[in-house]
């Protein structure tokens, strides 16, 4: 049986990523499909307010803040624990690159804290990234990318 967040949200991304759902109007009709495909309710009830965490995120950073854009993260001891120096990596590179802006980061720590998983790896910072940059209208393209790289291993910006 599947047991976390994580789990649940990766199931109804990768069933309906590609689908108009609305998450609120089929909320009822979802919850039915990720029961009968045996995730626990309180798993499913946690899913669902950490994507409506998500929609309440800022979407853009500021433009004309190019002094923020540069400013270094500081991480927190309980988030270097949970992000691991390759995670951090990850999103550092992420935002070099022009994928993340600092919200689109921040956001992604934020979510990425928020999900109950013990052993929390690369893999699963990526799916994060992806659902962050997915609920973002203004990172659709970069979305595309990033979702290569979770369902093929690779990506490239070109």
């Amino acid at each position: 049986m599947k047991e976390n967040v994580l789990d649940v949200l990766m199931y109804l991304f990768e069933h309906y990523m590609d689908e108009e759902v609305n998450v609120d109007s089929d909320e009822e009709v979802l919850r039915t499909e990720l029961s009968q495909a045996g995730f626990p309710e309180g798993q499913i009830s946690k899913a669902f307010a950490w994507l409506e965490d998500l929609h309440e995120q800022p979407e853009a950073f500021p433009h004309g803040s190019r002094k923020q854009r540069q400013a270094m993260r500081i991480y927190t001891s309980e988030e270097a624990d949970r992000l691991e120096v390759e995670g951090r990596g990850f999103l550092l590179f992420l935002e070099q690159v022009g994928v993340l802006d600092p919200v689109a980061r921040e956001c992604v720590i934020g979510k990425a804290m928020a999900l109950e998983v013990e052993e929390f790896d690369l893999e699963q910072l990526k799916w994060v990234v992806l659902m962050v940059l997915f609920n973002r209208p203004a990172s659709r393209e970069t979305a595309h990318w990033m979702e290569d790289l979770v369902f093929s291993g690779s990506g490239s910006m070109h």
